[in-house]
């Protein structure tokens, strides 16, 4: 469980991402940024996520917002994944998962009865200031895109 709080700084990475390149979270200053942790690539409940995310992206877009899915998968999963699917949003391969323990993602899971470390899917939203705007710990995956969309799209309208 993240102990990042509303209002905190969120911790900086830089990321290889699919299609060869890099991103930086400071250098997304000015914009919203959606990072959404995921445990795997090509699995269901993340492939519906993404694809969510990605049906979503225009108007994410609209609301000078990013998207950004972590995961510890590597770049040439992530192609694979994005390839797969048609994803147009920035999956960023966390391998050493540096920025999972950062966000809090990175937790101990239990099935079956066997305890083992893995990412917890939860998603944060970095606000134009580089502060951690809106915090989901427990996403449903069908409906979690469009809720961080109205979510947005709430505090925006409120701020007009």
């Amino acid at each position: 469980m993240s102990q990042l709080k509303i209002g905190d700084t969120a911790p900086d990475f830089t990321l290889q991402t699919n299609n060869g390149g890099t991103v930086t979270l400071s250098d997304l200053r000015g914009q919203n940024v959606i990072v959404y942790f995921y445990p795997k690539d090509d699995t269901p409940g993340c492939t519906t996520e993404a694809c969510k995310f990605n049906e979503n992206l225009k108007a994410f877009s609209a609301q000078n917002t990013i998207v950004i899915g972590i995961s510890k998968d590597d770049v040439k999963s992530h192609d694979k994944f994005a390839g797969k699917y048609g994803l147009n949003i920035t999956l960023a391969a966390d391998v050493d998962g540096k920025t999972c323990e950062a966000y809090g993602a990175w937790v101990q899971k239990s099935m079956y009865g066997k305890k083992y470390m893995g990412i917890d899917r939860v998603t944060f939203w970095v606000d134009v200031d580089g502060k951690i705007a809106a915090h989901w710990p427990q996403v449903k995956v069908n409906d979690h895109a469009a809720e961080v969309m109205e979510a947005i799209k709430a505090a925006q309208a409120k701020a007009a």
